[in-house]
């Protein structure tokens, strides 16, 4: 169900506290994509991006994952991404979220709807970010309805834009100041806001960019361990654990297409020729070998054929060298809940446990991103190459404690050869939490349509 806002139903109160707001300068965001109808081939791209129906289950697919992400939301749910018409649809679904019950309740924060809606943006034009980032995410059920859309990476004139102040912030950080930037850089930068590394703040649960340091995993992992900042603690190994988000942005930049200034919107949202022969950019984001004509062959002069082989030995190159990570990395958790089980104490488990974090950051970092072995085969390889020796010091660090604790013998693994097995393994009711999260769908979200509709005089499509 998808919800829209009319320009001209905009209430007197949010027009004035625009001209307050930190980006007030200007109109609010239009967050109805089809207010931008009149581009007809671009909106008709972007409305094909609902055709991504399919719902693929990755924990289903892949079991070790709910082991790794045990005691965090992505052990309960984690299917992979579809088109940017379900981004509402999905994380109203997802048991990440929870079942709230009202507005101050829940797992999640507001900050977690940031990437999702051009409501995002239009609610921090007219409110400010303290006030959009406060409180819980279920607070923004009745305001976050609008799927990923024009007003995302377009002002109401249609010209590319920065829409929300934290990735301006973050691209101003590593010097990419919109106003300087090249064309080819302006439009990586907007699919930046979204595809990228990004944690919420323990003070204020604002969206960062852990920029700081630079863009690499390796300058990521030191500006957080500075923080002593952790996403979570691992539900087994106790370990102070880093979940990365989908840092496509920051791992193509050092690619074969980053180095040679390709944006992101020639592989993926290409200019096009229609059948009434006029040029316009394919809204429908997608793999580039379905454009093959407008991307690849850009530049490549291999065929398609041939090209698709090289980035299917690729994948699977990846594929490889990630399984094996995780299973490295699954050892190491049940082998430090062992180890606690057998009386460790922190100070004994502190070598272990770093070596576990660092190892998991950067098999996610590789994995998270979503293309990479596209994007940048070489680095997903290298950083699956150092979680596997990160790995290693904490097996080596873990054999050492338990051994002191009188415990020699190999650690058997509980069954974890499918996803409700793995659940059962990390101690999680999925059915349970099924039940509740139907129940939300079912009561409270068409609440929240209703509500957007009244404070926004909305159709329904």
């Amino acid at each position: 169900m998808v919800s829209t806002l009319r320009w001209q139903a905009w209430s007197a109160a949010a027009l004035m506290a625009l001209s307050t707001s930190a980006m007030g300068a200007g109109k609010i965001t239009e967050a109805d994509s089809s207010q931008f109808a009149k581009f007809k081939h671009q909106y008709g791209s972007w409305q094909q991006t609902a055709e991504s129906k399919e719902v693929v289950d990755a924990l289903e697919e892949d079991p070790m994952l709910v082991v790794l992400w045990a005691g965090y939301g992505f052990a309960k749910d984690y299917n992979k991404a579809r088109g940017h018409h379900y981004t509402i649809t999905d994380l109203r679904a997802t048991l990440r979220t929870g079942a709230p019950s009202g507005p101050d309740d829940g797992p999640m924060p507001m900050a977690c709807w940031s990437c999702k809606s051009p409501d995002v943006p239009r609610y921090i034009d007219a409110n400010g970010e303290d006030a959009y980032f406060k409180g819980k995410w279920a607070r923004g059920g009745d305001e976050i309805t609008n799927e990923i859309g024009c007003g995302n990476c377009h002002d109401n004139n249609a010209r590319l834009r920065l829409s929300v102040p934290f990735a301006e912030r973050a691209m101003d950080s590593i010097g990419m100041s919109w106003d300087k930037a090249s064309k080819s850089d302006r439009q990586s930068m907007v699919c930046g806001q979204c595809h990228v590394e990004y944690y919420f703040t323990t003070d204020k649960k604002f969206v960062k960019f852990p920029w700081d340091n630079g863009t690499s995993t390796e300058d990521m992992e030191k500006y957080y361990d500075a923080l002593q900042f952790s996403d979570w603690t691992h539900g087994l190994s106790k370990a102070p654990m880093l979940k990365a988000q989908h840092p496509g942005f920051e791992t193509s930049l050092t690619g074969p297409h980053g180095r040679n200034d390709v944006s992101c919107t020639d592989c993926h949202m290409p200019r096009v020729t229609n059948e009434e022969g006029r040029k316009f950019t394919d809204h429908n984001v997608g793999n580039p070998f379905d454009r093959f004509e407008f991307t690849c062959a850009r530049c490549h002069d291999q065929s398609k054929e041939d090209l698709e082989a090289v980035v299917a030995n690729y994948k699977e190159m990846v594929k490889d060298a990630k399984l094996k990570a995780e299973k490295q990395l699954v050892h190491a958790h049940f082998e430090a809940k062992a180890a606690w089980d057998a009386g460790a104490t922190e100070a004994e488990m502190a070598e272990a446990l770093t070596a576990i974090r660092h190892a998991q950051w950067r098999w996610d970092m590789a994995i998270a991103s979503h293309g990479i072995h596209a994007h940048n085969p070489a680095e997903a390889l290298r950083l699956l190459a150092t979680s596997l020796e990160r790995s290693a010091d904490a097996r080596a660090a873990l054999a050492r404690v338990l051994a002191k604790h009188g415990q020699t013998d190999p650690v058997a693994l509980p069954d974890i050869s499918t996803k409700a097995a793995a659940q059962v393994a990390v101690g999680l009711d999925e059915p349970a939490m099924q039940k509740a999260k139907d129940a939300f769908l079912e009561t409270t979200v068409p609440q929240w349509d209703k509500s957007y509709q009244e404070k926004y005089g909305t159709d329904q499509q």
